[in-house]
């Protein structure tokens, strides 16, 4: 520290920056911090980030936005969408998940964020009850939240409280999280589930044991990874996992989604294979919902929008 550190707050700044990277290094261990490290400006950006992600939490700024899936097969129920979430910043611009849920996750905030989306669209489904009887509403869950006790309590309450009919939420938990934690997962969804909830396990696929565990988890929908999805049309090998995936599910009596939906060929391609569900933005786009919990009308693409995915991270 000499005359050109800067101001005090600058200083512990850098200090607490300095701090965090240690202890991601394994604790008990000295970071000396450098202006130009880059690991530690990225850090020092995430962390005014968790800032803004705070004042929101005390605000109230999030936004829920909603995107519809489409009903291929059949027997498949129409109705189905999922939630998600935007951070309003101060000056009115929003920050999708991909802008801060990364953060809000290394610094374990992702609870308090989906105690919120919990709480506002259990308040959002009361009011459309009415309109919407059978329409199923996906809400992703982060892993942290799945294997925090507190949070199980809080969601239980939260649903017997609202007067929501449970079998209108589905909980999607990405398949990455469930095996890391698979335990207190499989507690979460049991209980969940036995409250009427339904359960839908993202990014399938992804993991190398996909299939193993599966027969232990009360699981009622199957989202098939986008990445299998994007380009099946075009790629034998992706054609052929999205084609095993539908299978399976099918004969668990597990319904499926196909992520990733960009194009009329990858839309006809799962249509042939007897997938039950469509979600991308060949689909629909997401759109707002109203402040007074009303929903706008979808616009209904019809082409690709050039979006990389339409989940949760960058929906």
């Amino acid at each position: 520290i000499n005359s050109g550190s800067g101001s005090v707050a600058e200083l512990l700044s850098a200090a607490d920056v300095a701090c965090y990277a240690a202890k991601e290094r394994g604790r008990n261990r000295v970071h000396v911090y450098r202006p130009d490290d880059h690991e530690l400006q990225e850090r020092r950006g995430e962390m005014r980030l968790v800032s803004r992600i705070n004042r929101a939490l005390q605000e109230g700024r999030f936004q829920l936005f909603v995107q519809d899936i489409a009903a291929l097969s059949d027997d498949a129920r129409p109705g189905h969408r999922e939630l998600l979430v935007r951070l309003v910043d101060r000056d009115g611009g929003l920050l999708t998940p991909m802008s801060f849920i990364p953060a809000a996750e290394r610094y374990g905030l992702m609870p308090s964020v989906d105690r919120w989306v919990v709480a506002n669209a259990c308040r959002l489904l009361v009011g459309e009850s009415a309109r919407d009887a059978e329409g199923v509403w996906a809400i992703n869950l982060s892993g942290q939240s799945v294997c925090d006790e507190a949070f199980l309590e809080y969601v239980m309450h939260t649903v017997r409280e609202s007067g929501v009919a449970p079998q209108r939420l589905c909980f999607e938990i990405t398949e990455t999280a469930t095996i890391a934690n698979l335990g207190r997962a499989t507690r979460f969804m049991n209980v969940m589930h036995g409250m009427g909830c339904q359960f839908a396990l993202d990014d399938f696929g992804s993991g190398l044991s996909s299939f193993g565990y599966l027969k232990q988890l009360p699981v009622d929908y199957l989202k098939i990874d986008g990445a299998f999805v994007r380009d099946m049309a075009e790629d034998p090998i992706d054609h052929a996992m999205v084609e095993a995936i539908n299978r399976i599910g099918h004969v668990m009596g597990i319904r499926t989604i196909a992520e990733f939906v960009e194009d009329e060929a990858v839309l006809n391609a799962l249509r042939g294979l007897g997938v039950d569900y469509a979600q991308g933005y060949w689909i629909a786009v997401p759109h707002p919902v109203a402040a007074d919990g009303a929903v706008a009308k979808p616009r209904v693409s019809g082409r690709s929008a050039g979006h990389p995915k339409s989940g949760r991270l960058l929906g």
